[in-house]
C-alpha cells in the first residue's frame, strides 16, 4: 500500500465555502440558480432525494392507476427508498454494457401501461441519453424524471440538463458542486406541473426547527473542514475505520436510513448558497479544464475505460469514473489507493438488487451489466486540490497493477 498522503483529497469536487459566504442574506438561492442555468423557476427542497419524493408523489396523484418507476439498476440506493416512500413500485432496468445509460432493449421491455415514470440518470456528472427515455415514455404514456443529482451545471446543446424530461432535480449535498450541506432543486418545464409540485411541497413538507438546526451545524462543519487538512478528520478517518470493519457500504456512505426526512430549508442556508453561487461558473470551468488535462493520461492506460459524455454534451466533472478490465484488478488498485488519501473511491458498492438492507424494496432481478459496472468501477475525485503529481501517482498504481496481470 502507498504511504498515506499528508493531506486528504475528497472523492468528489465541491465548491469550497468562504467565511463571507456564512453571513446573513436574502433567501434567493432557487431563483439565483435558475437565472444562472437559464431554466424556468426552481423549487428548493431539503435534499435531492426529497425533491425526487415530491416529484413522485405529485405524479402518483396525477396518474393514480400507474405504480411503477423505472430506474437504472446501478444508481444511488436513495432512489429506491424514495420510490418506496412514495408508495410506488421499483422497476429496474439494466445498463448498456460498460456504460451508465439504460439499455434500450431492456428499457422497452420494462415499460408498459403500469409505468408512471422513467428516470434516466446523469451519473457522475456525465450526460445521459434522455431522448431514448422520452421516446419510450411517450409510447406508454409515462413521465420522464431526469436524475441530475450529480450533474449541476451539465449541459447538452448548450441547454441545462433537467429540461429535456418532464421533471428534473439537482442535489446540493456535501461535495456536489454548490452545497448547502443538504438541499435539492426541483425543475419542470410545464407551468401547470410546476404549480402541482409546489402544491405538493406546501402540503407535505413541514417546518422542522430540529432538522434545520442540525443542517446549519453540519454546514458550518462543512465550511470549516472541506479542505485537504480538514478532510482527514471529516472523511478519511471514518472511511478507514469502516474499511477496517469490512463495511464497504458505510465506507462510501451507501448506508441510508429507511425514511427520507422532509423539512423546509431556512433563510440562512439559502443565503449561504446564494453568496457562494457567483463563483460556481468559474469553478465548473476549472474542473472541466482540469479534467481535460487528466483525461488523455487516464485514457492511455491499457484496458481502462473512462466514462465520458456523448457528442454535443458538456457534463460536469466532480470526479472521473473508470472501468477496469476486471474486478480483481479493480480491487488490487483500491487496495493501494482507497485508504491513501488520493480521493480514489467507489461510486456505489453494488447494483441495487445486491444491497442487503434494500431487500423487500428492490426486486430480485438479473442485471448483469449493472453488476459488471459495480464490480469494475472506481472513481477519482477531480477536486481543485488534485495536482498533476497526484494524477501521476494514481496512474502509476494503475499501470503497475495492469502490468502485473
Amino acid at each position: 500500500m502507498l504511504p498515506r498522503r499528508h493531506h486528504e483529497l475528497p472523492p468528489t469536487a465541491g465548491l469550497p465555502l468562504r467565511l463571507a459566504d456564512l453571513r446573513p442574506g436574502a433567501p434567493t438561492l432557487a431563483g439565483d440558480v435558475a437565472v444562472l442555468l437559464g431554466t424556468p423557476p426552481l423549487q428548493l427542497e431539503c435534499s435531492g432525494t426529497a425533491a425526487l419524493l415530491i416529484a413522485l408523489t405529485t405524479l402518483r396523484e396525477l396518474q393514480p392507476q400507474r405504480r411503477r418507476v423505472v430506474v437504472p439498476a446501478f444508481t444511488c440506493p436513495l432512489v429506491a427508498i424514495a420510490v418506496q416512500q412514495a408508495g410506488l413500485e421499483l422497476q429496474l432496468c439494466d445498463l448498456r454494457a460498460g456504460h451508465y445509460d439504460m439499455d434500450p432493449a431492456a428499457l422497452r421491455a420494462a415499460c408498459d401501461e403500469r409505468t408512471l415514470a422513467i428516470m434516466p440518470t446523469h451519473l457522475a456528472g456525465r450526460v445521459a441519453d434522455v431522448a431514448d427515455a422520452l421516446a419510450v415514455a411517450r409510447q406508454v404514456g409515462a413521465y420522464v424524471i431526469e436524475d441530475a443529482a450529480q450533474a449541476l451545471g451539465a449541459r447538452r446543446g448548450g441547454v441545462s440538463v433537467g429540461l429535456a424530461g418532464d421533471i428534473g432535480f439537482f442535489s446540493l449535498a456535501a461535495g456536489k458542486g454548490l452545497s448547502i450541506y443538504e438541499g435539492g432543486l426541483l425543475l419542470a418545464r410545464d407551468p401547470q406541473l410546476r404549480e402541482r409540485l409546489a402544491h405538493t411541497a406546501a402540503r407535505r413538507v413541514p417546518r422542522d426547527a430540529g432538522w434545520e438546526w442540525r443542517r446549519r451545524l453540519e454546514l458550518l462543519g462543512y465550511a470549516a473542514l472541506y479542505r485537504p487538512w480538514g478532510l482527514r478528520l471529516a472523511y478519511g478517518d471514518p472511511l478507514r475505520h469502516a474499511l477496517r470493519r469490512g463495511d464497504e457500504i458505510a465506507a462510501v456512505g451507501d448506508d441510508f436510513p429507511p425514511t427520507i426526512p422532509l423539512h423546509r430549508v431556512g433563510r440562512w442556508r439559502q443565503a449561504v448558497g446564494a453568496h457562494a453561487l457567483p463563483r460556481l461558473p468559474g469553478f465548473l470551468t476549472q474542473l472541466a479544464a482540469q479534467a481535460q488535462q487528466g483525461l488523455p493520461r487516464l485514457r492511455g492506460l491499457p484496458g481502462v475505460q473512462v466514462l465520458d459524455d456523448p457528442a454535443g454534451a458538456q457534463g460536469s466533472w466532480p470526479f472521473f469514473l473508470l472501468l477496469l478490465p476486471d474486478q480483481r484488478r479493480r480491487d488490487a488498485v483500491l487496495a493501494q489507493l482507497w485508504q491513501s488519501g488520493y480521493g480514489v473511491s467507489r461510486l456505489f458498492i453494488h447494483a441495487l438488487p445486491d444491497y442487503p438492507y434494500l431487500a423487500g424494496i428492490v426486486p430480485a432481478q438479473d442485471v448483469p451489466h449493472a453488476r459488471d459496472v459495480a464490480a469494475r468501477s472506481l472513481s477519482i475525485g477531480n477536486s481543485p486540490w488534485l495536482t498533476e503529481a497526484d494524477v501521476e501517482v494514481i496512474c502509476g498504481v494503475l499501470e503497475t497493477v495492469l502490468r502485473s496481470a
